[in-house]
């Protein structure tokens, strides 16, 4: 009895139920809010599992689909996947790390001059995940894992976002929020590329934005950007799979392959594949969101009565009203950014080609854009843009195979704090170990 109450407390979504009813219980909340919060968080992460085994089973497909047509190993730098992967395997050391993370985050807010409170909540968890798995793969007892893990992942939190806060000030005129999304080295970057044209921008800062063409502000949408790419990688790998011979006469006859393809024809099923993903994409962030607001919410509170010159550090859409031409310019610099990152793989005969997802060029890309439209207009926005998203395709490289050692294969963890701070620890932990 106890060794089944015992392995259910290892259940990634009851360890999330309880640092929720925790949190709640410390903030002295009703008992409505305290047992609602506790479900919604267990529900949000059931949910959350949901979407990522659709994600999974067509990512999945993709992989092997790809690997077959080009002779390489095809990694989608999909940051969802990756988590759903690593949760599955390793939920009970990523949850801990993400707890002490919170923890610690408030901790060097209220004793540094870092002053960001972390409240993208999924974002602590993905770099959680990544923390984890480092030190995993070099063999680090639980409680180091655990304990170093929660401590780098408190000191990012607090510390990173001020490296691209000057552009968030000049965009938004205030300097009352700040960027919580684990990519703030890129965007700090692309905001330094954006000042290389502060003087040649500075003569057109105070015209009207042009209007972009209609068809770009579909982008704007995260569901349609994702269905569409992944509709356009899967049609790619099956003409690919098709004019390598990979198919055979099955496929060329016009009849279902039906390892791949069930009872759909051929020419249909990539359209349905990219969809399907995008639908499991859209269960898993629905998710994701539920059981971090509640986690979050548990937080947010005592954060407030403990360090009362907090800087909210909020999820980066929040900064895309202030240039919002400058999103697509990023999303568009950043995807062709990881495209030159997978030629440059191919060309160089990598054993591990990372391709570009479209929800990290909207997002991270798009951020990037706006950091560098700050000085530079939208060639700031442009170049910016398309730099860190060759990094943010051929970044995942570096960690990828002891990710991959691990089980945490198929995707991987794209954005630039993860891979740089990953690396560094992997590289010294190497060291020593």
């Amino acid at each position: 009895m106890v060794d089944a109450i015992l392995m259910q407390l290892r259940d990634t979504a009851v360890i999330m139920g309880v640092i929720a009813l925790v949190g709640l219980l410390l903030q002295k909340k009703s008992a409505v809010d305290v047992f609602s919060g506790t479900v919604k968080t267990i529900i949000g992460f059931l949910i959350f599992n949901i979407g990522s085994d659709a994600m999974s089973a067509q990512i999945t497909i993709f992989s092997d689909m790809f690997s077959r047509a080009f002779q390489v190993s095809g990694v989608v730098t999909q940051v969802e996947v990756a988590t759903a992967l690593a949760l599955n395997t390793y939920g009970t050391e990523v949850a801990l790390v993400m707890v002490l993370g919170f923890i610690m985050n408030l901790v060097f807010a209220k004793i540094t001059p870092f002053k960001a409170v972390f409240l993208t909540g999924q974002h602590f968890l993905y770099f959680a995940c990544v923390l984890a798995l480092v030190f995993i793969a070099l063999g680090a007892p639980m409680f180091v894992t655990v304990i170093l893990g929660g401590v780098v992942l408190g000191f990012c939190g607090a510390a990173l976002p001020s490296l691209c806060q000057p552009f968030v000030n000049k965009l938004t005129g205030t300097d009352n929020i700040a960027i919580g999304h684990f990519n703030c080295i890129g965007y700090a970057f692309s905001g330094y590329v954006g000042k290389l044209f502060a003087k040649k921008n500075e003569s057109e800062t105070e015209k009207e934005e042009k209007q972009l063409p209609e068809f770009f502000k579909l982008f704007k949408d995260f569901v349609f950007s994702v269905a569409l790419f992944m509709v356009v990688l899967f049609y790619i790998v099956t003409l690919a799979c098709f004019f390598t011979g990979h198919f055979g006469d099955q496929l060329a006859n016009g009849k279902a392959f039906t390892s791949y393809f069930g009872n759909d024809i051929w020419w249909i099923w990539p359209f349905l594949a990219g969809l399907k993903f995008a639908a499991g994409m859209s269960v898993l962030v629905y998710g994701v969101r539920q059981f971090i607001a509640e986690i979050t919410a548990a937080f947010v509170g005592i954060s407030e009565k403990l360090i009362p010159d907090a800087k909210p550090a909020v999820d980066c859409p929040a900064i895309f009203p202030f240039a919002p031409n400058a999103v697509i310019i990023g999303f568009i610099g950043s995807f062709l950014g990881g495209l030159v990152a997978m030629a440059l793989m191919v060309a160089f005969h990598s054993e591990t080609i990372m391709i570009p997802a479209a929800g990290i060029c909207f997002f991270s890309g798009g951020t990037c854009g706006v950091c560098g439209y700050a000085y530079g207009g939208w060639r700031g926005a442009l170049l910016g843009s398309f730099l860190v998203g060759i990094v943010l395709c051929a970044g995942p490289v570096v960690l990828y195979p002891a990710f991959a050692n691990l089980g945490i294969a198929g995707a991987s963890f794209p954005n630039v704090d993860y891979n740089i701070v990953g690396s560094i620890i992997y590289g010294i932990g190497s060291i020593f170990a």
